[in-house]
């Protein structure tokens, strides 16, 4: 099947043909003809599957087959609540990209910086706005912002949302929304208190699971290597003497740890930026745009701060902290080996991190190869008791 296949009106296939987009993906397919009805969609899928286009597309084209004279017409007609402020950016880019031969505004407004410059954005009357649940709240509690126009609402990444102490944010949200309006949900799982959102949102919806690329990802070369806690820092710093290592994202647990690590590299000589929820907006953005441009080498972030993050070319992935969460550890990987190129997803375990390894094997239905050539070998191994016939 392709695009034009779907129902799209020529500006928008000319706009996503512009972005290489070829063959639509499953949750595209299963997403866009519902929408463009008027149907409400729930979709099971994590981030990489293609679901921003599922539902932008929709979005862009109903609204601007709709009478350009109404008085509503200048008012946010689209909302999509997301859980950070990097989502929301990339978001927003999608919709200008997608709607670039439209008379369509998009806004994006999201936490971290002066609330005057998300003033001016919702004075030039955006028909969509890309938020965060806490600086949408913010200014319509301030007066800034009408809600009562919104025909179309989208939650994005439900369960984030959750995880991150949003939902009683986008509950009061909710309530100053129309009733009558369409209503799209996705989330890569369904907690309980999102299973609970659904059924009092979502009217008689359509809903697509799309199983995650996860379980092989044949594209990228997954290398583990067994190492105490207080070596990983010197693990990694020896990697990255590698000139192969051109562009390289490396996940940490904590924000002080991105920190710590970060400079240690830097003092290496080896241009390093990290990101996390205590930095603020412009310096996040500041060091996206570094790494993105390849003037800085590596980024080290926290998951939630990479939330959204999509880079190209990104040679490696490290992990100096195995998640705890297997489906977090397929999203971090995911990042690397994209648009047909290979990347490598290399991981430092721990003894008191072997049983999140052996969840991520189980997930994956494989083993993750072990490099016998390790200049940091563990001391005390403990691992043929817990991974037997593992070597």
């Amino acid at each position: 099947m392709k695009f034009n296949d779907l129902g799209i009106t020529p500006s928008i296939l000319e706009a996503i043909g512009e972005q290489k987009y070829t063959d639509p993906t499953p949750i595209q397919i299963g997403a866009i003809p519902p929408l463009l009805e008027g149907r409400d969609f729930l979709g099971c899928a994590k981030t990489g599957t293609g679901k921003t286009a599922a539902f932008a597309i929709p979005i862009l084209q109903r609204l601007a087959k709709q009478n350009h004279n109404t008085e509503a017409f200048n008012r946010v007609q689209a909302l999509v609540l997301v859980p950070t402020r990097e989502l929301a950016i990339q978001i927003g880019e999608r919709f200008q990209a997608y709607g670039k031969y439209l008379e369509l505004r998009t806004g994006v407004i999201y936490g971290g910086i002066t609330p005057k410059r998300h003033i001016k954005v919702l004075k030039r009357e955006p028909h969509i706005l890309v938020a965060t649940p806490g600086r949408l709240l913010d200014l319509f509690e301030q007066g800034y912002l009408d809600l009562s126009h919104v025909e179309m609402l989208v939650l994005d990444e439900a369960d984030r949302m959750l995880d991150m102490g949003m939902i009683k944010d986008v509950k009061i949200i909710l309530s100053k929304l129309p009733k009558k309006r369409q209503n799209m949900m996705f989330s890569a799982t369904l907690p309980s208190e999102v299973m609970k959102i659904i059924r009092e949102i979502l009217k008689n919806p359509v809903s697509i699971k799309v199983k995650s690329k996860a379980t092989k990802v044949p594209k990228i070369k997954q290398v583990l290597y067994y190492v105490d806690e207080p070596d990983k820092t010197s693990l990694l710093l020896h990697l990255l003497k590698d000139l192969s290592f051109e562009s390289v994202l490396v996940f940490v647990r904590t924000k002080k740890k991105a920190d710590k690590i970060s400079k240690a590299i830097n003092r290496q000589n080896i241009r390093s930026k990290a990101i996390h929820g205590d930095k603020n907006q412009s310096e996040r953005l500041k060091a996206l745009e570094l790494f993105k441009k390849k003037e800085a080498r590596v980024l080290v972030a926290t998951d939630v701060a990479a939330r959204g993050i999509d880079i190209d070319g990104l040679t490696h992935v490290i992990n100096i902290d195995i998640p705890n969460v297997a489906e977090s550890y397929i999203h971090r990987i995911g990042r690397t080996g994209r648009a047909g190129l290979t990347g490598t997803a290399i991981s430092f375990c721990s003894n008191q991190e072997i049983s999140f390894l052996k969840a991520i094997e189980k997930l994956q239905n494989q083993r993750i190869e072990v490099e016998k050539n390790n200049p940091y070998p563990m001391m005390h191994l403990i691992i043929k008791e817990n991974r037997k016939n593992h070597e």
